[in-house]
C-alpha cells in the first residue's frame, strides 16, 4: 500500500501462518525500528481461531523472542462495542504497555477493527499488525486502515483512519472458514467487481462451481484482486475527502441500517451487504442510471453463492425506522443522504442529489416484495 510515511506490506500467502514472526521483523526494520528483549504484543483474536491460528502466530513470535499476552473474545459485532473496547485498555495498562507495544488482531472483521481502535488510540497510538482469517476481512476490512466500534444506533460510528504495520493474508485459513462466513465474504467480493471492475465481475459469474467449492487457485486470485482493487482507491483517498473512497460502500448504506434495526450479530455483514447491493441497484433503475439487466446479472451471482437478495420474513422494518438509521450514515451530509449507484457493472458514483420520496417508494416497494 503507497501512502508516503504510512506504507505498509499486504503479504498474501499459502500455508505460511507460522513464518509470521519473520515477516514482522522485516516490518519492524523498515520502520527502522531495531528488535528488543523487551517487546511485548497484546494478541486480539476470538474463541472461534483462538486454535489454531491465534495459537500459531502466538508460538511464531515467542520462538523469536517477542513476549505475547492473548485476550479471547466472543466472536461477532456485539465485541465491536466500547465497553469491549475499554476492557483492552484495561489489559494494555496492566501490561505497561507502551509506543512500542505492538497489538495484532487475529480474525475477522470485528477483531480487526477493534483491535485496529484500540491501537489507534491507546496512547495515541502504537504499532498494529492484521492476520485477517475471514474472506470478508481478507479482501475488504483488514485493508485500507479504517478501524472502530458500533454505536448502540449505528455501525462504525466510532472510529478512525489508522494504517497497520502490515497486513499477513494466508488463503489457506480459509478452508477452516464456517460455510455462512465464507459466503458472507464473498459479497464485497462481488462489490469490488460491481463498482471497478467489470472483467472481474464476468470472471466470477464463469467461476461459481470454483467458487462454491473453495478451489484454492481461485480464491488466491479473488483475494489479491480484491486488496490490489482497494489498495488503488485507498492510495488516491485515504481519508475519504474526495469521494472516491466512498464507492467502496456500495450497498452498505442499507446494509448498515439493516444490520443495526436487526440487532448486531442477526445478520452477518457479508449478508446485509448483499441485500443492500440489491436496494441499492433497484434505486438506481428507479434513477434511470441502469437497466433491470444489471441488477438481474448482480441477484444471479450473489444467489448462485448462496448469498441471501432480499431481508428475512422475520425481519420487516418500518420505512421511517429504515430511514432515520440511514441518516446516521457516514456519508450523509447535511441531513441530506447520499447513496453509491451503479450506471453500469464495473462503475457506480457517489450520488448526492437523490430525492427522499424515491428512496422511500423503493423501500415501500421492496418490502412489498418480500
Amino acid at each position: 500500500m503507497s501512502l508516503g510515511d504510512r506504507n505498509y506490506d499486504i503479504v498474501i500467502a499459502t500455508n505460511e501462518l507460522a513464518g509470521i514472526a519473520a515477516e514482522l521483523d522485516r516490518w519492524l526494520a523498515s520502520r527502522g525500528r531495531q528488535r528488543s528483549s523487551r517487546d511485548t504484543c497484546l494478541i486480539v483474536t476470538d474463541r472461534n481461531v483462538v486454535q489454531p491460528h491465534a495459537d500459531t502466530v502466538q508460538r511464531s513470535l515467542m520462538a523469536t523472542g517477542w513476549h505475547c499476552d492473548v485476550v479471547v473474545l466472543e466472536p461477532g459485532e456485539p465485541s465491536k462495542s466500547l465497553a469491549v473496547a475499554a476492557s483492552l485498555f484495561d489489559r494494555m495498562v496492566e501490561l505497561k504497555a507502551d509506543r512500542n507495544t505492538l497489538v495484532l488482531a487475529v480474525g475477522g472483521g470485528v477483531m480487526g477493527d477493534l483491535a485496529g481502535f484500540v491501537a489507534a488510540t491507546y496512547a495515541r497510538g502504537v504499532p498494529f499488525v492484521q492476520v485477517p482469517t475471514t474472506l470478508l476481512a481478507q479482501v475488504d476490512s483488514s485493508v485500507g486502515g479504517k478501524v472502530g466500534v458500533n454505536h448502540p444506533q449505528a455501525k462504525n460510528l466510532i472510529g478512525a483512519f489508522y494504517q497497520p504495520l502490515g497486513v499477513f493474508i494466508d488463503t489457506s485459513l480459509l478452508s477452516t472458514l464456517p460455510d455462512r462466513e465464507y459466503r458472507a465474504g464473498l459479497a464485497e467480493v462481488i462489490k469490488y467487481g460491481v463498482i471497478l471492475d467489470a472483467h472481474f465481475f464476468a470472471y466470477l459469474e464463469s467461476h461459481r462451481d470454483e467458487i462454491n467449492r473453495r478451489d484454492p487457485a481461485v480464491l488466491r486470485h479473488i483475494v489479491t484482486r480484491c486488496c490490489r482493487l482497494k489498495a488503488d482507491v485507498v492510495e488516491q483517498d485515504e481519508f475519504e475527502r474526495t469521494g472516491l473512497r466512498a464507492v467502496l460502500n456500495y450497498g452498505h448504506t442499507f446494509a448498515h441500517a439493516f444490520e443495526a434495526l436487526a440487532g448486531y450479530g442477526e445478520l452477518l455483514h457479508g449478508e446485509a451487504v448483499s441485500i443492500g447491493m440489491v436496494y441499492a441497484s433497484r434505486l438506481a433503475e428507479r434513477l434511470g442510471r441502469i437497466d433491470a439487466l444489471a441488477t438481474a446479472r448482480q441477484i444471479s451471482l450473489l444467489e448462485s453463492v448462496g448469498l441471501p437478495t432480499r431481508l428475512p420474513d422475520n425481519l420487516r422494518p418500518s420505512t421511517a425506522d429504515i430511514l432515520a438509521r440511514m441518516q446516521l450514515d457516514k456519508k450523509t451530509v447535511g441531513g441530506k443522504l447520499r447513496f453509491v449507484l451503479p450506471d453500469r457493472i464495473g462503475h457506480v458514483e457517489l450520488v448526492k442529489d437523490v430525492a427522499e420520496e424515491a428512496v422511500i417508494q423503493l423501500l415501500k416497494t421492496q418490502t412489498r416484495a418480500l
